[in-house]
């Protein structure tokens, strides 16, 4: 198996829970029913108490998760959803709305606007990778562990889970800026080269085959799939799939009945099915790549699409996706005698991300505030860390049972709840006036 797959099957192995099928004679939509119904009443309570404490609705619904998680109330083992299998079902669910997120950010995306970050999204995207590695090795070899792990845990922690921030700046009116464009732009590197890493320390490890040589030539021949994928994606995007939706609106008995929605989302799908399966990145990275190329539509169009996708994203399935990411944490068993190692790693995690992509997007000349808010927007792991530390888990990098993956768990979780406060109080004080488009912010957040 390359090491992409193994990537992509890793990752399938985190986002699913065991299949066991459900008991005899229960209907298995009747509980999703009702678990459905309470994961979205408690995300939009969350979401509520979050904006009257002046918050993103996002660090509401992440919290949220957590207390109907196994750490407090455990949800998914009531006696009344017992007996099939919700948390799969929920996970899918979830993995569909970060999808449709990205996509719809996509959809808002000026390209030229990307292209002018170019420089900055470069330098921020591989400081942002290199940094935090560097760091995390050497808080973790001293601990007592060996290169390997270290190397891996640094790994884990360079990735970056796009998604939080960019549902945060969405909500708050400043996707449209200077520093929201490079924070896409530079999560399509940061995916790239976490990948590329995570190969890297397999090819180191031996995980793949004993002859060396065989592993290298593998890393090669995925730097160039994911390479070519981009390239070719981006070019169906920007050049074929416009001209298909066009052709598309000419035929009344295909664009009538939400027709070109429909064959958006479609596209949204299709592209992220072939960004996993053939070119090895994540699939909302195809999801992404093909709303921008739907941006260039024309504005009836795209209006279309926005607000059925809207409306199909933001009112169902991105509140389940946020409220999933704390919904599988079990912080109940977490070894407080690494409580000490877990505080300084997470410490680790947030500077390394601030400084690794902050002075990233300085050097390609953003001032200093447009640089921290780079580098904040940077700081949560999220889904993209949870994928990465299943496969240390799968290829046997790091044991279960340590210290090492408790802390590791602890801090991925802990960036991502602590990064959409963290964005709203480095943008708190831009200017108003700098909001590209703001009402897209009340479609995002519902109000």
């Amino acid at each position: 198996m390359s090491f992409a797959m193994l990537f992509l099957h890793g990752g399938a192995s985190t986002f699913a829970a065991s299949t066991d099928d459900s008991a005899a004679g229960v209907n298995p939509f009747i509980p999703l029913m009702l678990a459905l119904g309470v994961i979205l009443l408690a995300s939009r309570a969350g979401g509520a108490i979050a904006r009257l404490l002046n918050q993103p609705r996002v660090l509401g619904q992440l919290i949220v998760g957590v207390v109907l998680g196994p750490t407090v109330l455990d949800m998914l083992h009531w006696g009344i959803l017992q007996g099939v299998d919700l948390q799969g079902t929920i996970k899918e669910f979830a993995e569909l709305g970060v999808l449709l997120l990205m996509f719809n950010i996509g959809l808002e995306v000026h390209l030229s606007e990307l292209v002018k970050v170019g420089k900055v999204a470069v330098f921020a995207g591989v400081l942002g990778v290199v940094v935090p590695i560097a760091f995390t090795a050497a808080v973790v070899i001293p601990a007592g562990y060996d290169m390997i792990p270290a190397l891996f845990a640094g790994v884990t922690l360079a990735a970056t889970s796009v998604s939080i921030s960019a549902q945060v700046l969405l909500e708050l009116g400043y996707l449209h800026t200077k520093e929201g464009n490079a924070l896409l732009a530079t999560a399509l590197i940061d995916d790239v080269l976490a990948i590329l890493a995570v190969s890297l320390t397999l090819v180191l490890a031996g995980a793949g085959s004993a002859d060396g040589g065989g592993d290298l030539s593998q890393l090669l021949v995925i730097i160039a799939q994911m390479a070519g994928y981009i390239v070719v994606a981006f070019l169906l995007a920007w050049y074929v799939l416009p001209r298909a939706m066009t052709w598309i609106q000419r035929r009344p008995q295909l664009s009538q009945a939400y027709g070109i929605p429909i064959f958006a989302l479609i596209s949204a799908l299709l592209f992220g099915w072939s960004a996993e399966y053939l070119g090895g990145v994540a699939a909302i990275t195809g999801a992404f790549i093909a709303g921008v190329g739907l941006s260039k539509l024309s504005t009836g169009m795209k209006h279309d699409i926005e607000q059925t996708m809207s409306h199909l994203a933001y009112v169902f399935l991105v509140p389940i996706f946020f409220v999933d990411v704390g919904l599988e944490t079990d912080l109940s068993n977490f070894p407080l005698e690494a409580l000490p190692f877990m505080l300084l790693l997470l410490l680790m995690a947030v500077l390394s991300k601030v400084l690794g992509a902050g002075f990233g997007a300085r050097m390609g000349g953003f001032n200093l505030r447009e640089s921290l808010s780079v580098g904040i927007c940077m700081v949560s792991r999220g889904e993209v860390g949870l994928i990465i530390i299943s496969i240390g888990l799968s290829s046997g990098l790091i044991d279960g049972g340590s210290e090492l993956y408790a802390a590791l768990f602890m801090v991925i979780l802990l960036t991502t709840v602590l990064t959409p406060p963290m964005v709203r109080w480095v943008f708190q004080g831009k200017n108003q006036d700098e909001i590209a488009n703001p009402a897209l912010a009340g479609a995002a957040t519902g109000d």
